[in-house]
């Protein structure tokens, strides 16, 4: 639905722009090191753990961290966030000092949350913590106005990068992409 590049924008309009955009998609590390990519490590914190790493807390620092997909990730790390929130405090893993942290926090889901809370999958507190500005974006298929706009820049964007001559949809293809049902939204 293009949460990502919306989350780039509200970056960029905001008092925070100087600071880092960092993002990072909870759905695609696994369990095990999503919490050594949030708050980082210290060194010897875990086998393989060679040197001290900080973690996307830290590299936002007076930005914004976008966690998209944060419904997929485990309760008990959901504890860990919601600390780190209220607090502004994060603990590396390994680590015995606490490190302050100034980060806005923005959060993208697929799923609808009421019913993930319901299901013993997502923290109630931690919701209310992040649902300060609820944003609903709506499916590829309900935006079929942006679909013209969206083709004709993939298609220049792409030209361009392979050295090509300029090229244009024709109106059967146009319609072809109206028609298309866009289950994957603008990333398909």
């Amino acid at each position: 639905t293009g949460k990502e590049v919306l989350a780039q924008y509200i970056h960029r309009k905001s008092k925070r722009s100087r600071g880092p955009f960092v993002a990072l998609n909870c759905a695609a590390i696994p369990e095990t090191l999503l919490e050594s990519e949030l708050f980082g490590h210290e060194k010897g914190a875990f086998s393989g753990a060679l040197a001290r790493r900080l973690g996307k807390f830290e590299a936002a620092q007076n930005g914004t961290l976008l966690l998209d997909e944060i419904s997929e990730m485990d309760v008990r790390l959901q504890a860990k966030l919601l600390r780190a929130i209220q607090e502004r405090v994060i603990d590396r893993v390994g680590g015995d000092v606490p490190v302050r942290i100034n980060v806005r926090i923005l959060a993208t889901t697929n799923r609808h949350l009421p019913d993930e809370i319901a299901a013993g999958r997502f923290r109630e507190d931690l919701f209310f913590r992040l649902n300060v500005v609820a944003l609903r974006l709506p499916a590829l298929r309900e935006r079929v106005n942006d679909i013209a706009a969206l083709a004709k820049y993939f298609v220049d964007h792409y030209t361009v990068l392979n050295g090509l001559p300029p090229k244009h949809l024709s109106e059967a293809a146009l319609q072809h992409l109206v028609c298309h049902p866009w289950r994957g939204n603008v990333r398909e």
